[in-house]
Order: C-alpha cells, then sequence, then structure tokens
C-alpha cells in the first residue's frame, strides 16, 4: 500500500514540531512528509530576535533549533525558498512556488498542516515602505534591522523610534537603548502594554522613563518621512514629529490567514483559523492548523483570541502530529499568560484584565498590593506591584498582572495554575508555596494579593 502523504505549510514552530511528531509515530514507508517554508530558516525562535538585535545572543544561529539538514535527516523533505501560493481543498492539492528558480508546481496530499504564522502590523500610510522602516518576525526581518543598523556606521546621536508599546515594542525598544541608541516609543494607548489595564501599564511608563526611553502616549502615527536619501528621517503623528534613523514596527501581528481564507477555510473574529479540539480546521477532516495562524479558546472567558506565542505553537504541533501520527492528542485552550522585560523591569499577566472581565459580563473586584521579591532585611529586595482580579460573589480567580524587578515576572505561573484550576482567590491563600528569605518574604507576593482579593470579595457582599 502507498504511503500517504502530509503536506505542511510552513517550517517553524507549529509545522516543524507537527512534522517531527508525525515522523516519531510513522516512518516514511507509511508517511511521506512534504514541507514548505518560503524564508531561510526553520525551527527558530523569534521571541529570542530582540535579544539578538541587542547583542546579548551572540549569534542568529544560536536562535535555531534545528536546521533544515537536520530535518531532512529524519527523511522529511522540507523545501526551503518555497512559498505556497495556491491551496485547491476539493483537489487536495498545494500550488508552490519555487522563489529561486520562480518554477511552480502542484503537490497532492493526503493530509494537510496549515502553520503559516502571522505577519507584523502594517499600516497602510505615507513612507511605511521606506528604508529604515522594520518590522519584526522572522529571522529574516532581524536580519534586515541588524543590517539597517550596521548601515548607519558611527553616525553621531542615532536615534530610533518603535512604534507601539506592546511586547514587541518594549522589547525592541530595550534592544536599540543597549546599542546605545535614542529611543522613542511612540503608543497610540493610553498607557503602554495594552495587555494589562492602565493603572499597570503606567507602572512600565514610569520604569522606561527612569530608564531614558521617552514614551509619548496618545500618538498616532500619520506618515513617515524620508530624506533625500528615500530613507526615513521623521515620524509624524497627530501630537508631533519625531526624528528617527531607524523605526521598528512594534504594532502587533496578524495571523497569516490569506491563503486559508482564499480556499474557504473558516476564520474566526480576530483574523485566525477555526480549529477544534484536535486542532483540526473546522468542517476539515484532513487538514489541521496551529501556531500564530489560528484562534485559541481562553478558558477563563470562554471565547476565542489570536495569541502569537512559541509556546502555543510547538503545543499545537505536538496535537497535530500526534494525531495525524495516529495517535491522539487535543489542546484545551489556555489562560492567556505572557511574560516580557525591558531591561531589569519584569512585565507579567494572566488570566482577564478588567475590560476583558466586562466585555464578557463578569462583575467583579480588584486588589492591588506592593511587595518584594524577597525578605525585605535580605539585600537586593526589590519592589513588586501585584494586581489581581478576582469574580464578585464566587471569589473565582479572574487575572493577576505582576510588574517588578527581582524575580517578579514569573512569578505569574503560580496565577496560571490557579486560574487553569478554577481556583478561588480564598483557595489560593493556602497555597504551600517554596519560603526562604533569598526567595520570597514569609508571605509571597501572590498571596499577599490573594488575601486582599478575599476581603474585597466579602466586603463587596461575595
Amino acid at each position: 500500500m502507498a504511503a500517504e502523504r502530509l503536506v505542511v505549510i510552513g517550517g517553524d514552530a507549529a509545522g516543524m514540531s507537527a512534522a517531527s511528531q508525525a515522523r516519531r509515530l510513522k516512518g516514511p514507508d507509511a508517511l511521506e512528509i512534504v514541507a514548505f517554508e518560503r524564508g531561510h530558516f526553520t525551527s527558530y525562535s523569534a521571541c529570542g530576535i530582540p535579544y539578538w538585535v541587542s547583542g546579548d545572543v551572540e549569534a542568529r544561529d544560536d536562535l535555531i533549533a534545528r536546521t533544515p539538514e537536520e530535518h531532512r535527516e529524519r527523511d522529511i523533505d522540507l523545501r526551503m525558498r518555497t512559498e505556497v501560493t495556491e491551496l485547491d481543498v476539493p483537489g487536495r492539492r498545494v500550488k508552490a512556488l519555487d522563489r529561486e528558480s520562480g518554477e511552480t508546481y502542484w503537490t497532492g496530499y493526503d493530509k494537510l498542516v496549515i502553520a503559516t504564522g502571522a505577519r507584523p502590523v502594517r499600516p497602510a500610510l505615507p513612507g511605511m515602505d521606506a528604508a529604515g522602516v522594520h518590522g519584526v518576525q522572522t529571522l529574516d526581518d532581524g536580519q534586515a534591522l541588524l543590517d539597517s543598523l550596521d548601515g548607519l556606521g558611527a553616525k553621531e546621536n542615532r536615534r530610533g523610534v518603535v512604534v507601539g508599546a506592546g511586547y514587541i515594542g518594549v522589547e525592541m525598544a530595550e534592544a536599540m537603548l543597549t546599542r546605545g541608541f535614542e529611543v522613542t516609543v511612540l503608543n497610540r494607548g493610553e498607557q503602554p502594554m495594552a495587555t494589562l489595564d492602565p493603572d499597570m501599564g503606567r507602572l512600565v511608563h514610569e520604569a522606561m522613563d527612569g530608564l531614558g526611553i521617552t514614551t509619548v502616549n496618545g500618538a498616532a502615527v500619520t506618515k513617515i518621512l524620508t530624506g533625500p536619501d528615500g530613507r526615513v528621517s521623521e515620524v509624524a503623528t497627530d501630537a508631533g514629529t519625531y526624528p528617527a534613523d531607524v523605526v521598528v514596527l512594534g504594532i502587533g501581528v496578524e495571523p497569516e490567514t490569506a491563503l486559508a481564507r482564499e480556499a474557504g477555510l473558516p476564520v474566526g473574529p480576530h483574523g485566525g483559523l477555526l480549529t477544534d479540539l484536535a486542532m483540526r480546521v473546522v468542517g476539515h477532516e484532513d487538514i489541521w492548523a496551529g501556531g500564530d495562524c489560528v484562534e485559541v479558546q481562553v478558558l477563563v472567558a470562554g471565547r476565542t483570541r489570536h495569541i502569537a506565542l512559541g509556546t502555543h505553537a510547538n503545543k499545537h504541533g505536538q496535537v497535530i502530529g500526534s494525531n495525524v501520527g495516529g495517535g491522539y492528542g487535543t489542546f484545551p485552550g489556555v489562560v492567556g499568560t505572557a511574560v516580557s522585560k525591558v531591561c531589569d523591569l519584569e512585565i507579567a499577566r494572566t488570566g482577564l484584565r478588567e475590560k476583558d472581565a466586562r466585555a464578557v459580563g463578569l462583575r467583579y473586584v480588584t486588589a492591588t498590593v506592593e511587595s518584594t521579591g524577597r525578605a525585605g532585611y535580605y539585600p537586593g529586595a526589590k519592589p513588586m506591584t501585584v494586581k489581581m482580579i478576582a469574580e464578585l460573589r464566587t471569589g473565582r480567580l479572574l487575572g493577576v498582572q505582576i510588574v517588578g524587578r527581582d524575580g517578579a515576572a514569573k512569578r505569574v505561573d503560580v496565577a496560571a495554575v490557579a486560574l487553569t484550576a478554577g481556583m478561588t482567590v480564598e483557595q489560593m491563600t493556602a497555597l504551600d508555596l517554596g519560603y526562604a528569605p533569598p526567595f520570597s518574604p514569609v508571605w509571597d507576593p501572590v498571596l499577599v494579593a490573594a488575601r486582599k482579593a478575599v476581603a474585597a470579595v466579602r466586603g463587596a457582599g461575595g
């Protein structure tokens, strides 16, 4: 009996995790695997790009987990610099373009995995395609940015402008600050880090100012101005104009689903492909999708969202590969956990913000505490702010946000577990967390916030 053919579109986290897991379960005699990747690299950490740009990660190849050659050694026919340009679902085939030779051809499939990822948001404004304006999503993007920075040479008073103040924005602001640039962050929102509530975002703003990063809130970009050489020279906003030698777009990303849309596959309200628990595209028995091109179920809210994270992509790939290879796996959803940093400031969140809770009709109370990451008397203890959101009456934990230093970010994992388990804030107060003065006060900051949230629930009649 002839081997089935699995075609994978996309050669990064979700796609190659799926291919690798399927290969572990089925040999090449039972399953032929053909994977298409339009870029120059596979299986790399996009999350590490800001730290490569800053110089904290020395070499580009340090971000690559597995090369094309290594995948091919595992009997995966990986075709680099080859872009799938058309998907024929009724005919069970894909059309590919070899970017090097210009050749186009069709390849049939028995099973298909779509892992096309996401693309940086690039507003349709004058000058957005000018030299020196960069999105940062792939290693190719990172290399282009580094080449642009290096092209400035020893120019004095180098100025970098970051458009957007989300995770990508603040990380790229740090990267350029580390490289000696004067950095301005233009943010159209009320405070940086819109994934936090504004009161917590204000703490990030204050810290960024203290680090020497100029953050301008309420500034919507209107156009990019260029010099005689066609390179970016200024960024114009409705709040003023800012000089720039390089511009980084940190506005966020959108799911790359144009190919799937054109083929009639279902997408959700946020533009990502819709899948079932097995990561199978809804209504299509032999098509799976995973990574940054899909929407995921947010367990606390009971709704789907587009969340572009490598952790999710790798899990999706494992689930897809298990199912394609004859095993079984599901991806039940997420609670929305994310961490980041700007210099020594750590930022973390999980679950719902206040506006998320309101959007799904939940009534809630909040509790915010200031504590330290170590016992107050222990050398090096630094401040940390924890905000907790709990459902009115039931006291069910809805979300946690943390801004601080000295190990603040990873404390959010306690809250992520509590959210997944459906715990109340009162149940959280009894958690047996690790304690020693170098690591935590007697009452860990998360538990202090839980105690205060319990009091808020009771005070509101819960």
